[in-house]
C-alpha cells in the first residue's frame, strides 16, 4: 500500500530547492506583516532559501487571486502563499471580499495546478486577527507556508 500524506502526524518536510511566491495584501498590513513574518519563519525552518522566495504586495485581499494566478502561470514558483486579513465591519463589504478572495484563490489553484495556499484571515474582529497572526506556530502564515511545501512534495509524488 502506498500512503501519501498520512494523517497520523506531520511528515518530514524539506523545502530545499522549492520556489515560493508570497502574495500579501497591504490592507490591514499590521496583521498581514505578522502573517508574512510567520510564513518566512516557517520557510526558513523548512530550509527554503531566501533567494527562492518572491514577495509581491497588492492593494487588498480582493486583488490577491489575480496576482496569485498570474504568478502561478509564470512558472517562476512551485507554490504560492496568499496572505491577507478581512475583518468584519458594519457593512456587507466583508462578505463580498472574503468570499470572493477565497473563491478566486481556489479557482487560481485549480486552473493552474500550482498549490496556492489560503492564508487570508476572515475574522469577526481585530483581536481574532491578532490572535491568529502572533509569533507562535498557530500563526496562519506559518501554517500556510508549511502547507505550501507539503503540497509541492505531495504533487511531486503523485506525478511520478
Amino acid at each position: 500500500m502506498t500512503r501519501i500524506g498520512a494523517s497520523s502526524s506531520l511528515p518530514d518536510i524539506d523545502g530545499k530547492g522549492i520556489r515560493i511566491g508570497i502574495i500579501a495584501a497591504r490592507f490591514n498590513d499590521h496583521i498581514v506583516c505578522a502573517l508574512r513574518d510567520g510564513a518566512l519563519r516557517a520557510l526558513a525552518r523548512l530550509s527554503v532559501r531566501d533567494s527562492d522566495i518572491s514577495e509581491i504586495w497588492v492593494p487588498g485581499a480582493f486583488e490577491v487571486p489575480l496576482a496569485a494566478q498570474t504568478l502561478a502561470k509564470s512558472a517562476k514558483v512551485d507554490a504560492i502563499i496568499c496572505l491577507g486579513a478581512v475583518i468584519r465591519g458594519d457593512t456587507a463589504h466583508f462578505d463580498f471580499v472574503a468570499g470572493q478572495a477565497a473563491r478566486g484563490i481556489q479557482d487560481a489553484q485549480l486552473s493552474t495546478g500550482v498549490p496556492i495556499m489560503f492564508g487570508v484571515l476572515t475574522v469577526e474582529n481585530e483581536q481574532q486577527a491578532i490572535d491568529r497572526s502572533g509569533p507562535g506556530f498557530d500563526n496562519k502564515g506559518d501554517e500556510a507556508a508549511v502547507g505550501a511545501i507539503e503540497m509541492v512534495l505531495i504533487l511531486r509524488q503523485l506525478n511520478r
